[in-house]
């Protein structure tokens, strides 16, 4: 779609993905307006990185912008706000990166959605789908926008686009026709936008938007919520076409086909063509959301055909956790350290530390988000955790709501500190797991230098 000559596309947001929008749209001819609320001293590094390309409105965003546009492309999380509500009454058609990216793209598109885990699930078909052979592009709510997909050999009919999808990019999707889309949970979130879990369930479900009966729609069996958001769903969609459910879970001998679970020694695919095994000695990743993590990626790339059973055995054995997520950092003195500085709230540690393989002693804490401690106190009592240190601003509430546990808790001032003190309460082979529950502006510019902290700590271990 090309925008009217006399008319610019506006692009509402600054930040990764709106740059990279304004830059492809720019060299298709587009004359584009780049709309953010910031001030043009705060955009410094954008406006460098797109030169004259673009014009900008910087300080707000005005009606007339937005009015007069041909279209305009939002960036990822864009609240609604007066400007969007006259651009709508103009008839200003309203889209987003992916949708932008997605028409543009001849390749099966492979989009993954959910709370958590996402980018796991993304990156472990990435990572299968490279083992193919075909040009593969990973990204979108990981990292790189889909738009830096267009015009390269994975978005041909040959390659595979393998793309994390929020719910925030969902909510501009109309075409958007995944061959295979994972829809991995749905625990309360972005509620403040939202009002409702409803709402939110149905956000997500806009991945199955175009998908048909030769499509490939896998879904945590385990959770309620996003079998409720399937089914209505499924109710607003009777009649039309619809994908193949698949289910994973967490049951070791479920019943029926179009199912996957894990065993003591294979997680086990049931599909059309058959059963599949694949050792889970081939998985170096930790806890049993990992293992729901995996069954979703094995489904997604195996129940499409996108993959061989050769390419998924070569992706899943060399995939290793991403930066960050319960990732296996070093090991000194016998003991492991495990960095999962991007689980910023309860249900991440939560998640992580189930099923966790060793005795361990925790690290958490940092700049408290609002939530309940009480789901991570019946974790770690069913756990074999040595203790938990405590460091940052939430320090107090975390040892506040362990008091009654029976679970070992000291107070650190620094990360290095308390890696020093969660070292001495576990021996050989066991490990030091540093997951906050907390974000980390307390004390950190971000989650990466938490971890990249924590890291130094660790290798400073005898």
């Amino acid at each position: 779609m090309s925008a009217a000559a006399d008319r610019p596309t506006v692009v509402v947001g600054a930040g990764k993905t709106g740059v990279a929008v304004a830059r492809f749209l720019a060299g298709r001819g587009e004359r584009v307006v780049v709309s953010d609320r910031r001030s043009a001293g705060e955009l410094a590094d954008a406006q460098a990185a797109l030169g004259d390309l673009v014009t900008w409105e910087t300080g707000g965003h005005t009606e007339k912008t937005f009015t007069s546009a041909a279209r305009i492309v939002l960036s990822p999380g864009v609240p609604p706000m007066p400007a969007l509500q006259a651009a709508r009454a103009a008839r200003v058609p309203i889209t987003g990166e992916i949708e932008l990216a997605g028409g543009l793209i001849l390749a099966p598109i492979v989009g993954i959605t959910g709370t958590n885990g996402k980018s796991t699930v993304t990156a472990l078909c990435g990572a299968i789908a490279q083992a193919t052979g075909r040009p593969t592009f990973v990204g979108g709510n990981l990292g790189t926008p889909l738009v830096e997909a267009v015009g390269t050999p994975a978005a041909s009919a040959d390659g595979i686009c393998v793309v994390e999808l929020s719910s925030y990019q969902l909510e501009t999707v109309d075409l958007l026709h995944p061959r295979a889309a994972a829809f991995l949970n749905l625990t309360a979130d972005h509620l403040d936008r939202y009002g409702s879990m409803d709402a939110y369930g149905a956000a997500k479900m806009n991945v199955a938007r175009r998908m048909g009966p030769g499509d490939v729609l896998v879904l945590n069996g385990d959770d309620v919520q996003v079998l409720d958001a399937f089914d209505r769903w499924c109710d607003e969609h009777a009649g039309k076409p619809t994908p193949q459910p698949y289910l994973f879970v967490g049951d070791d001998k479920p019943g029926g086909s179009r199912i996957a679970f894990v065993t003591s020694e294979a997680f086990v695919l049931r599909l059309d063509t058959g059963e599949e095994r694949y050792a889970r000695s081939l998985c170096q990743l930790i806890g049993r959301h990992n293992e729901k993590n995996v069954l979703a990626a094995l489904l997604l790339m195996r129940a499409s055909g996108l993959a061989s059973v050769a390419a998924v055995t070569e992706g899943l054995r060399g995939f290793k956790a991403l930066s960050h997520r319960m990732e296996l950092i070093v090991t000194r003195g016998g003991v492991r350290y495990y960095d999962d500085s991007k689980a910023t709230n309860v249900d991440s540690v939560v998640a992580g530390l189930d099923g966790f393989p060793v005795p361990f002693s925790l690290i958490a804490g940092g700049r408290d988000k609002g939530g309940s401690y009480a789901p991570l106190v019946e974790a770690l009592r069913r756990s074999s955790c040595r203790g938990v240190v405590t460091i940052g601003e939430a320090a107090p509430l975390i040892e506040a709501a362990l008091a009654q546990s029976g679970v070992r808790v000291v107070r650190a001032a620094t990360l290095p500190a308390a890696v020093a003190q969660a070292r001495t309460w576990v021996g050989e082979g066991e490990a030091v797991v540093l997951s906050p529950a907390c974000s980390s502006f307390d004390m950190f510019t971000d989650y990466a230098h938490r971890g990249q902290v924590f890291r130094e700590a660790a290798e400073a271990q005898a």
